[in-house]
This record gives C-alpha cells, sequence and structure tokens, in this order.
C-alpha cells in the first residue's frame, strides 16, 4: 500500500459519497468502499456492523439528514495518510460539507482504517473525532449520531 493511491482511492470515495449525499446514487453503491464487516466509533457509541445490510442501514440515516439539508459538495480541508503495512493505512482527514451556494452546515474530522483485502481496499474502521479532540461540529457521518 501506499499513501499516494490510498489519497486517489479516498478521492474516489468522496466523489461516491457525495453523489449519494446529492441523490445521485443510492447508499448501497458505498459497499464499494466500505468493508463488512464495518467498524464505527463516536462519541455517540461503538458500532461493529456486520452485513451488508447494517453497513448500508447504518450509513442511510446520515445520506438522508445531508439530502435534507441541501448538501452538495464537500470541501477538504485536510488529508494525512500513514501506512501502516502492505494491507492498510490510516488516514485523518477534515472536512467541511457545503450547500450548492457554498454554505458549510457541517464540519468534522475523521480517521479511516483502509485495508486492501481480497474484495480490494476499503474502509474497515471509522472514527469519527469528538469535539473536545478535534474542529467538528454537528451531526456527522455516516450513522446521523456523531459518526
Amino acid at each position: 500500500m501506499d499513501d499516494k493511491g490510498v489519497e486517489r482511492w479516498f478521492g474516489e470515495y468522496l466523489v461516491a459519497y457525495a453523489a449519494c449525499g446529492r441523490g445521485e446514487r443510492e447508499t448501497d453503491s458505498l459497499l464499494d468502499y466500505y468493508g463488512v464487516p464495518l467498524l464505527i466509533t463516536t462519541d455517540g457509541g461503538f458500532f461493529a456492523l456486520g452485513g451488508a445490510e447494517q453497513v448500508v442501514a447504518g450509513v442511510q440515516p446520515q445520506i438522508v439528514a445531508m439530502r435534507d439539508a441541501g448538501y452538495h459538495q464537500t470541501e477538504v480541508l485536510g488529508v494525512d495518510v500513514t501506512v501502516v503495512n502492505r494491507t492498510s493505512a490510516l488516514l485523518r482527514g477534515t472536512f467541511a460539507w457545503q450547500r450548492a451556494d457554498g454554505s458549510e452546515f457541517n464540519r468534522l474530522t475523521a480517521s479511516y482504517l483502509v485495508t486492501d483485502g481480497t474484495a480490494g481496499r476499503r474502509i474497515s474502521v471509522l472514527a469519527v473525532h469528538g469535539a473536545g479532540v478535534s474542529e467538528a461540529t454537528g451531526p456527522a457521518h455516516p450513522t446521523g449520531t456523531d459518526g
């Protein structure tokens, strides 16, 4: 695994995620990017989503909230990749969600464990940073709680 390759792949994920947020793609299309199982940790709790249906159900409320807020795009405020070994890397990013008029309605920082297995690269762990750890505010991605 190399850091530039992980950044490119993550950029593709952000494009797919944005398309879901705008209603251009269905949430289950994100299974091309999320591992099964998917582990999520937020201020609201720890969630182990063990099947594809659980992963989609866990992500769906956030996609609905994005659509309801008039989501248009994500501005990437910063990304840092650390390669852990041949099959995994940690990516930490800070993101601002914006409406079509450019107004920001959510900002979050999250860390992702990206793994490379038989299904290809996938996000296996998503850790949304708490308000006391970063400048993240408001409901974040992908469960609608804080992550």
